[in-house]
């Protein structure tokens, strides 16, 4: 099975990166690829705990998606699974998410792996879209993001 592997490097803190991944209050828009506004995201931040997004068009589109966390090591680690979510709320195919974050002085080194696509198309997307949030969680963590300033996650 093709699985995707996305490296980037952010010019903030490790436990700003951190709480960007967790953080579940309003306006936390990164998580979504540009043409989607986050609706709602819960996230009960514990091995076994839920974690569920919905994401929404400027027309009223909604997309969901939830997993389980299975490993979560502040401010350096979370494992989940991850599956989008049909419309009576039962998951689909579900694959594995990594976010491994690794401190370089004042910035922060994400290896962000998803393990277990159907198929290469599958991956693809997936890249598109979460290049797409990591552009945004970028502008997020530089305090020009909708969300409010930067301070906000300190």
């Amino acid at each position: 099975m093709p699985d995707l592997t996305i490296t980037r490097v952010f010019d903030a803190p490790r436990n700003l990166v951190f709480k960007a991944w967790t953080d579940t209050a309003p306006g936390n828009d990164w998580s979504a690829p540009r043409r989607f506004t986050v609706a709602a995201f819960e996230a009960d931040l514990r091995p076994g705990g839920a974690w569920r997004l919905c994401m929404r068009t400027a027309d009223g589109e909604e997309l969901r998606v939830g997993g389980v966390y299975r490993e979560i090591i502040p401010p350096e680690r979370i494992v989940s699974t991850h599956a989008w979510l049909n419309p009576d709320g039962t998951p689909g195919h579900e694959t594995l998410m990594t976010v491994e974050l690794a401190a370089r002085g004042d910035r922060t080194e994400m290896t962000f792996r998803q393990t277990g696509f159907e198929s290469v198309e599958e991956r693809d997307g997936h890249r598109d879209g979460w290049s797409e949030c990591f552009d945004r969680l970028e502008e997020h963590l530089a305090g020009v993001d909708s969300a409010g300033p930067r301070s906000t996650y300190r």
